[in-house]
């Protein structure tokens, strides 16, 4: 067990941080692929439009989703904080805690997801010829969202504590489990777009069970007992305001993506197709910024729960460095060799997608760093106990991008469509590195309760006796 928890508030930061993202990197690639799966193949054996049947609803599954990503992703901050701090009890009472929220909160997601679906997609101008199938797509989806909620709950667990190996193995058996269902239920029982939305919500729902079965069997430090289900006010607020920021963040971007979106639906189903093959393409080799972003968010609040704020500096240092030099590599294969992909999506009208999907990939290729601050940066700031703070980047995201697609619709613009993104990554980027700037240098005492200098002083001591070859303590 003590090889599989994580303490981050030790060791040298770029490795750390390193260590712990490369699985979960893996993880999201994995993530990707048993969706872009449910694209490959309704694109292969269903058609163009069911494959802009399934890319329409995109960002509403994107609303959804980050908005569960989110509010875990929010309930177990203070779940790292504690275990960083040492505090064993107080961390079980979090998780008590994080799974009574969110039950409550699949509950009333789910209700209102599927109860106001069909006016979305109507707002949303999605064109006729492929509304019924991305209506049935995306209620089946809805319905689901529990499955959802399993997993990403308990995979944040785990990272909080720093295993990000766990989560992995049961993704990579997930998105094999979900390719299987959606050749089994697409081209075997000839469901459709459908029968990929059972396909995705089958898997996770394996993948959540596989996790709750693992941390009941083989992790000691989550055992938990009748107090620890217990409802603390004190705790429930505390995951509440870092919980519901987060979520929030999470549906402010998707909020501008459906912007995006909405623009891109007037510009017809090619569009839509070519749009949603691209920004699949997109996301595989972008997840190295989620990846980056969820242990920025696991590496700063396991710090701040020991108090170490010189380390945190540091952490920022090394994610940032990084994500760069992985930025320069993968946007010159992007902008050169990634539109070629796109023949795993298409089998019909492939000469033509292909031109949009390449103009969509040099639009966003040469932004991959901004991207990446946005990541990093945005975490890290919430993991540090921010909740609200990241949502004023969140908002000026949600402008760029409405203002860019807005400008782009009235021009019927395509590649206007397509920079939106980067308009968004920029001017949030920008200015969550000036928020970091100003945190770091106006609001130190507000970690652990201690000065800078405090802080400075306490990691001074901690690398003398590394130098020494004295081990320190677990959770020094």
């Amino acid at each position: 067990m003590k090889t599989l928890q994580q303490d981050m508030t030790n060791g040298n930061p770029a490795k750390t941080i390193l260590n712990f993202t490369f699985p979960i990197f893996i993880g999201n690639v994995f993530q990707q692929f048993y969706n872009m799966a449910d694209t490959i193949i309704v694109g292969k054996f269903v058609g163009t439009k069911a494959l802009a049947a399934v890319g329409s609803t995109g960002t509403i599954m994107f609303l959804i989703i980050g908005f569960v990503l989110g509010m875990t992703a929010g309930f177990t901050v203070l779940t790292a904080q504690k275990f960083g701090a040492g505090d064993m009890k107080a961390m079980r009472q979090t998780v008590g805690g994080a799974a009574i929220l969110s039950g409550l909160v699949s509950v009333v997601l789910t209700i209102l997801s599927m109860a106001f679906m069909k006016p979305l997609l109507r707002f949303m101008q999605t064109p006729s010829d492929i509304f019924a199938d991305a209506y049935a797509y995306i209620m089946i989806i809805c319905a689901g969202i529990f499955a959802q909620m399993l997993y990403n709950l308990l995979a944040c667990v785990l990272r909080a504590l720093g295993n990000s190996k766990i989560p992995l193995y049961f993704l990579i058996l997930s998105a094999i489990l979900n390719i299987g269902l959606d050749l089994l239920l697409i081209v075997g029982f000839k469901l459709g777009a459908a029968g990929a939305a059972y396909a995705t919500v089958a898997a996770q729902g394996v993948s959540g069970v596989l996790c709750l079965l693992y941390i009941v069997k083989k992790v000691p430090l989550l055992r938990m007992e009748k107090e620890d289900w217990r409802p603390r006010a004190s705790l429930l607020k505390m995951q509440l305001g870092v919980g519901f920021p987060m979520a929030l963040q999470y549906s402010i971007t998707a909020v501008g993506t459906m912007m995006v979106q909405t623009s891109l639906n007037l510009l017809g189903s090619t569009a839509v197709a070519a749009f949603t093959a691209a920004s699949k393409i997109e996301q595989v080799v972008t997840q190295a910024y989620v990846a980056l972003g969820t242990t920025m968010a696991t590496y700063c609040a396991q710090n701040m729960g020991a108090g170490k704020v010189q380390r945190i500096r540091q952490g920022f240092k090394a994610a940032t460095l990084i994500s760069a030099v992985y930025s320069v590599a993968v946007g010159a294969w992007i902008l050169t060799g990634g539109k070629y992909m796109t023949y795993l999506f298409l089998s019909e009208n492939v000469t033509e997608v292909l031109g949009l999907v390449g103009i969509y990939l040099r639009c966003t290729g040469i932004f991959f760093i901004p991207l990446a601050v946005v990541n990093i940066y945005r975490n890290g700031i919430q993991g540090m106990g921010y909740g609200l703070l990241p949502m004023t980047a969140g908002i000026v995201e949600l402008a760029a991008r409405g203002i860019t697609s807005w400008i782009a619709s009235s021009q019927r613009s395509y590649a206007g469509v397509c920079f939106a993104g980067p308009a968004a990554w920029v001017s949030a980027g920008a200015l969550l590195i000036g928020m970091y700037f100003y945190i770091m240098k106006h609001d130190m005492k507000r970690f652990a309760g201690v000065s800078q200098e405090e802080a400075e002083q306490t990691e001074r001591v901690e690398v003398k006796k590394r130098k020494k070859g004295k081990k320190l303590p677990a959770c020094y």
